[in-house]
């Protein structure tokens, strides 16, 4: 907490992965500050039937965390296995109100930790010429490993404020 808002060295990360892990780990602490406290019935609340959950957009957090583990660790795309294992959180609609219904706020911590150690660790391996790598991306331009990972956070951001969104929504719910 006392680093929080510094974008510094972190123990174990090279210079530049250190700023990225500084601006990932502001970027969580919000996220769980957002839906501290909150219910299986809150983390399941649609404002409507094409909305997400705030469970599913937590899940939608992990999965594209895992995914761009997959691609920027493991140089490659996901096996149609990992995208049928995925696909609920990276497409959320019908899947993700599936598979992410039910659960306590438990649950999608214990998943978002967990992924995030394996990117922690990887991180640790890796050295800051790595972030700079690039391959074809979006629209076949380039794209290197630090935009990549920018995004990743980049994406929690926008959806942490959908989150915020959705326990407003749903309090006035309440009200009604």
């Amino acid at each position: 907490m006392s680093t929080i808002f510094l974008v510094d060295q972190k123990e174990g990360f090279t210079p530049n992965i250190s700023h990225l892990v500084s601006m990932m780990n502001y970027t969580r602490k919000t996220t769980l500050e957002a839906v501290e406290g909150l219910s299986a019935e809150e983390l399941d609340y649609l404002v409507h039937d094409e909305a997400n959950s705030i469970g599913m957009l937590l899940g939608h957090m992990a999965a594209v965390e895992r995914v761009y583990q997959i691609i920027t660790f493991e140089k490659r795309f996901p096996t149609e296995e990992e995208e049928r294992t995925l696909s609920p959180g990276l497409e959320l609609g019908e899947k993700g109100k599936e598979a992410f219904k039910g659960f306590p706020l438990e649950h999608y911590l214990e998943e978002l930790q967990t992924v995030r150690n394996e990117t922690f660790e990887k991180f640790m391996s890796l050295s800051d010429a790595w972030l700079f790598e690039q391959t074809d991306w979006w629209w076949n331009q380039p794209g290197n490993n630090y935009f990549k990972w920018f995004h990743v956070f980049e994406d929690e951001i926008n959806h942490r404020g959908q989150i915020r969104m959705i326990k407003k929504m749903y309090s006035k719910e309440l009200v009604r």
